[in-house]
C-alpha cells in the first residue's frame, strides 16, 4: 500500500470494525426480544418545513409509549431515556431503519435513520407558527413517541444560540474527564447551572418574542435526553438540542466537534437569513474562535455574542483559554464578557437587547 492511499485505510478499517461490533451487539439485542423504538427530540422549523429530530434504538417490548404530545410541549423520551449514566451508552441503535413521521397527528412521510441510527431530516409542511407536535413511529411498530417542535414565525428577527458545557452546565472536573463522568458515571442532578443564565435567557426571550432557541453542544445525542432534564429542572427556556454523533466515519477516526459547530451555524444562517442570533459560549477553548469565525462570515446573522468568563480554576478544568487571537471590531458584531449571567444581562442591556 503506497503513503498516499494510508490516510483513508485507517479510519476506513476503524468504520469496519465498528460496524462488526455493533452487527454482534444487534443480534444480542434482538435475542433479548428488543425491538426498533425511536426516541424523539425537540425540532424546529418554518411555516414551510420542519427538522425532524431522534434516534432508534432497540428498547424494549415492555417501554410504555409516549402518546402525550401536547403535555405542556414538554421533552418526550421513552423508557431508555430515563436510564442514567453509561446505560444511555450501552443502547443499540437500529442503522437505516425507516421511520414513519407524524405531525399534529397526520401521517406526513416516511423517512430512514443514517449509520447510526439518527434521524435528521428536513420534511416539507404548511404549519402555523408555534409549538406543535412531531410523532416517529419505527416501521413495523403500531405506536410512536412524540415530541415538541417549534415554527419559526417568518416576521422573527432575533434569536438565541447556546453552548451547553461550561456555558450553561459546570462540572468540577478536568475536561479530559468531564465527559466521561457525566456520561458513563452520574446522572445530570450531579451537574450544577451557571448562575443568572436561566433568568437572562428568559429576559431575551421576553423582550423578543417567538425568538427561536437552539442549544448547540459537541456531546453526543445519547446524552440528549438528560440535558432535556437538566435544562427543564433548572428552568431554561425549552428548544432544540443539536448535539453530534460519536465512533469512527468511513473516512476519519473521530468526529470533529468544532466542524459540527461551524456546520450548524452555517446551516441555521441558510435557513434563516433574516434571523440574528445572540451566541452565548465561555472563553475556555474553542467558543470565541468559532463565533468569530462565523460572525465574521455571517455578521448580517450576529445581533451580538456573550462570553461567559470562566475563572481561574474552572479554566484550568477547562483546559486552559482560548489563545484565539480575535479581531473582533471587523465583523462589526458586539461581544460582551461576564462570569455569570447577571454580569451578560447588564451588558446586553446597554446594547439594547434585553
Amino acid at each position: 500500500m503506497t503513503n498516499s492511499k494510508r490516510p483513508d485505510a485507517r479510519p476506513r478499517f476503524a468504520a469496519r470494525l465498528d460496524d462488526w461490533v455493533h452487527q454482534r451487539r444487534e443480534r444480542r439485542a434482538l435475542a433479548r426480544g428488543r425491538l426498533p423504538g425511536v426516541i424523539p427530540y425537540i425540532g424546529y422549523g418554518s411555516t414551510e418545513w420542519v427538522r425532524v429530530l431522534g434516534r432508534v434504538l432497540y428498547l424494549p417490548p415492555s417501554a410504555p409509549p409516549n402518546q402525550n404530545g401536547d403535555d405542556e410541549f414538554r421533552p418526550l423520551v421513552a423508557q431508555v431515556s430515563r436510564v442514567r449514566g453509561w446505560r444511555s451508552f450501552t443502547s443499540v441503535h437500529v442503522p437505516h431503519h425507516p421511520v414513519e413521521i407524524l405531525i399534529d397527528g397526520h401521517p406526513v412521510t416516511e423517512v430512514a435513520a443514517d449509520r447510526g441510527g439518527v434521524i435528521d431530516h428536513e420534511v416539507p409542511v404548511s404549519l402555523t407558527p408555534g409549538w406543535h407536535t412531531v410523532t416517529l413511529r419505527a416501521h413495523g411498530t403500531t405506536v410512536g413517541s412524540a415530541a415538541p417542535v417549534f415554527i419559526i414565525d417568518p416576521k422573527v428577527r432575533f434569536g438565541l444560540l447556546s453552548d451547553v458545557d461550561d456555558t450553561i452546565l459546570n462540572t468540577a472536573l478536568p475536561r479530559p474527564l468531564v465527559a466521561a463522568w457525566n456520561s458513563f458515571v452520574v446522572d445530570e442532578h450531579a451537574r450544577t447551572s451557571t448562575p443568572g443564565m436561566p433568568v437572562l435567557y428568559d429576559h431575551l426571550l421576553a423582550q423578543h418574542p417567538g425568538a427561536p432557541v437552539v442549544y448547540l453542544s459537541t456531546g453526543a445525542w445519547n446524552v440528549a435526553p438528560a440535558l432535556s432534564r437538566f435544562l427543564q429542572r433548572n428552568l431554561y427556556p425549552m428548544g432544540s438540542l443539536l448535539l453530534t454523533d460519536w465512533g469512527p466515519t468511513t473516512d476519519r477516526w473521530f468526529r470533529s466537534g468544532k466542524e459540527h459547530k461551524l456546520r450548524e451555524l452555517k446551516r441555521l444562517a441558510e435557513q434563516f437569513p433574516k434571523i440574528k442570533w445572540v451566541l452565548v459560549g465561555d472563553d475556555g477553548q474553542h467558543d470565541e474562535y468559532l463565533y468569530q469565525k462565523f460572525a465574521t462570515k455571517h455578521p448580517e446573522n450576529v445581533a451580538a455574542v456573550a462570553i461567559r468568563q470562566l475563572s481561574v480554576g474552572q479554566a484550568v478544568l477547562a483546559g486552559g483559554r482560548s489563545k484565539a487571537r480575535l479581531q473582533r471590531s471587523v465583523s462589526g458584531v458586539p461581544w460582551v464578557y461576564g462570569p455569570d449571567g447577571a454580569v451578560l444581562r447588564e451588558e446586553l442591556h446597554k446594547l439594547g437587547l434585553v
